[in-house]
């Protein structure tokens, strides 16, 4: 575990320092309604599966910014990484300068390792399954927050937001019981973010595997609860979920959503 925990950090790193050279001289293109992609997602992504693949050659890569058109898709094999290259493309191309690279590897549908790298603060979160999580190295925790009224929670959009969107609806719902409400653009570093105590609740119905791979374990590790929207076991394939801080606070977000009308 510790190698692959290693080789993780070493790839989500390569994965940024890709990204960062592409600051200020990017293209974009759309690759659906209002869902960019640049060259630093395609450079990222590159530098991820060498690092891997080097290390790991018998090991596959699914990553975000897969060829649709390649006339074989990679196969699936028993260890399988998952890579979102540039979590938070739109603020990449617009300057903003909250973006990350999120890299997991999971084995039957177990994550075992997992690291998110933010290349402008330099902060690499990492975990691995039953050991914990950390940041930079040092050991982080959910926070104590157990009420929604004390609670700073995070929202995910999808690209294309219509009115009756379940996040939409929750978040509707959050804005008075809620201390306040961050929506970020990196649906990655919101889990990081919930895993080191600086946000308390997160939920997303529109997330995909490469954007919670690592960042659900991280806050698994680091003492938060993270289910599907009905309270169920968290599927990764699916990507849904309700996180929070502690089971108390799980608990009230639940209440919440249960309320909504989805």
């Amino acid at each position: 575990m510790l190698d692959y925990a290693r080789v993780c950090e070493k790839a989500a790193r390569s994965g940024g320092a890709a990204v960062q050279s592409w600051v200020g001289r990017i293209d974009v293109r759309e690759k659906g309604p209002a869902d960019l992609v640049t060259q630093a997602d395609l450079a990222s992504q590159e530098a991820i599966r060498e690092t891997l693949l080097r290390a790991f050659p018998d090991h596959s890569l699914l990553g975000e910014e897969q060829d649709p058109a390649a006339a074989t898709p990679p196969q699936r094999t028993e260890y399988r990484w998952i890579a979102d290259p540039l979590d938070g493309t739109t603020n990449f191309v617009h300057g903003v300068p909250h973006y990350s690279v999120s890299l997991a590897l999971e084995r039957h549908g177990e994550l075992l390792v997992g690291a998110v790298y933010d290349p402008v603060r330099n902060e690499c979160f990492t975990a691995i399954a039953g050991e914990g999580a950390w940041l930079d190295g040092r050991p982080i925790r959910t926070s104590n927050v157990r009420e929604l009224s004390g609670a700073l929670a995070a929202v995910g959009f999808p690209a294309k937001t219509p009115p009756d969107c379940p996040d939409l609806l929750v978040f509707l719902a959050a804005l008075e019981p809620c201390q306040a409400i961050r929506r970020t653009g990196s649906t990655a570093l919101n889990l990081c973010y919930l895993a080191a105590g600086r946000f308390d609740v997160y939920w997303s119905f529109s997330a995909r595997i490469w954007d919670v791979a690592a960042g659900v374990l991280l806050v698994r590790e680091a003492g938060g609860v993270v289910t599907s929207p009905d309270g169920g076991p968290f599927l990764l394939e699916q990507a849904q979920f309700l996180a929070a801080a502690n089971g108390q606070l799980h608990a009230r977000l639940r209440d919440l959503v249960r309320r909504v009308r989805l």
